[in-house]
């Protein structure tokens, strides 16, 4: 195209250079010199327009790369906050999960088919001259076999009377020891529980057990129960400035939830303690967590807020709604090792290898209590149980000194005045 026009622009300048020699009467000289005049002046636009039109070219070139930079780059930072979820997508955990639920859910239909298979059997026996329809008709018909009878934990009432206990507590001779729950099977410590005891007037120590009332005496309750907040905080405290923080477990009931001077206590000395406030948790009988009315449960909401967790005592079944009591701050839920490993069934319909596992997608802990033998431990390793706590595994004893809160009686009198 452009020799074509190159052409032109000669043939034009020549016609030019004929014109003025033979129409203007110019010398030969000055119409060639028009003529080449024009030629170059023709040449220069020429040039000038294609060079105009190649940098438009080249802007547009440029600016269509820029849009596909831009959306190359715009692609890679997706590509790359898509990478970096993957990255923190624990694959791991999930897949444990599945299997975990995998091995339930097999557990269970197993389970389902022996229970149908069992009733099958016994209708079966019962009526053996009845036709086959009738046998198919009653196999249809026939009642699930009844839930195994809960496991019932007796009570015993407390030797040492109220008057007496009332007595030793104005006299101050409550003292806390600590026992420890324990990891399988290096049976590290990855706790303690505050166990309350009585110093008697011999000089023996009387446990919880024969001393704490069942009924009535809800300020002797409350009082022991907020003495043992304050110690455990001055324990956690020291323990954590040492350099080795520890869990403590603190025993609570309803009479120090329910009552509204006593929870509001609670709450105060939790929220000027938070530093600390999640190496506490409250230990709370099952009875008394499944009777929390509205307002014991606001208070358990609130405990939580502020960092501290609880553990489930004296569990009779496991048969509850476990991601409720996550929600509502539930680090753990205790059982009798000898009543759970003898009668399993009583407390769960899972299998006895699955039910810890179950628990642990809430990150609730199954605790097993009153270890009494080297055989338990092993049959609870077995079903992958691995907190426990015992005397057979360590008994209760005294807090070292150097943790201990040596202003008791200041602790009591404030307490009673608080009351």
């Amino acid at each position: 195209m452009q020799a074509i026009v190159y052409s032109l622009i000669a043939l034009s300048a020549a016609g030019l250079g004929a014109l003025a020699y033979f129409g203007l009467t110019f010398t030969p000289a000055n119409a060639i010199l028009v003529a080449v005049v024009f030629a170059c002046a023709c040449v220069v636009l020429m040039e000038r327009v294609l060079r105009q039109r190649a940098e438009n070219r080249l802007e547009r070139a440029i600016e269509d790369l820029s849009r596909l930079l831009a959306t190359d780059a715009q692609a890679g930072a997706v590509l790359g906050q898509r990478i970096n979820a993957l990255a923190d997508i624990n694959a791991g955990q999930r897949l444990e999960t599945v299997e975990a639920d995998i091995s339930v859910l097999g557990t269970v239909i197993r389970q389902v088919a022996e229970a149908v298979a069992e009733v099958e059997d016994k209708v079966a026996r019962n009526a053996p001259s009845r036709s086959s329809a009738e046998r198919a008709d009653s196999r249809m018909i026939a009642a699930p076999p009844p839930p195994p009878a809960p496991v019932i934990i007796p009570e015993t009432e407390p030797v040492i009377p109220l008057e007496m206990l009332r007595q030793a507590l104005d006299e101050h001779r409550l003292v806390h020891h600590v026992q420890p729950v324990v990891r399988l099977p290096q049976r590290r410590a990855v706790g303690y529980d505050l166990v309350p005891r009585l110093t008697l007037e011999d000089g023996e120590l009387a446990d919880g057990p024969d001393f704490l009332p069942r009924r009535g005496g809800k300020d002797a309750l409350r009082l022991i129960e907020g003495t043992g907040v304050v110690e455990a905080i001055a324990i956690a405290r020291r323990s954590r400035t040492g350099g080795q923080p520890a869990m403590l477990h603190i025993p609570l009931t309803r009479a120090s939830l329910g009552d509204e001077v006593a929870a509001e206590q609670l709450l105060v000395t939790l929220d000027a303690n938070r530093a600390i406030a999640g190496a506490l948790t409250f230990l709370v009988p099952e009875a008394d967590w499944l009777s929390l009315t509205t307002q014991e449960r606001a208070v358990v909401e609130q405990m939580v807020r502020k960092g501290a967790g609880f553990s489930i005592a004296a569990i009779t079944s496991l048969r509850v709604d476990v991601a409720d009591m996550a929600a509502m701050g539930v680090r753990s839920l205790r059982v009798d090792a000898g009543r759970f490993i003898e009668r399993p069934e009583a407390f769960t319909d899972f299998h006895v290898t699955d039910i810890a596992n179950y628990l642990a997608r809430f990150e609730v802990t199954l605790l097993a209590t009153g270890i009494a033998n080297e055989r338990q431990i092993v049959e609870l390793l077995d079903s992958d149980i691995v907190h426990v706590q015992g005397d057979y595994i360590a008994a209760a004893g005294p807090v070292r000194s150097d943790l201990t809160l040596d202003s008791s009686r200041t602790v009591t009198a404030q307490l009673r005045r608080a009351e």
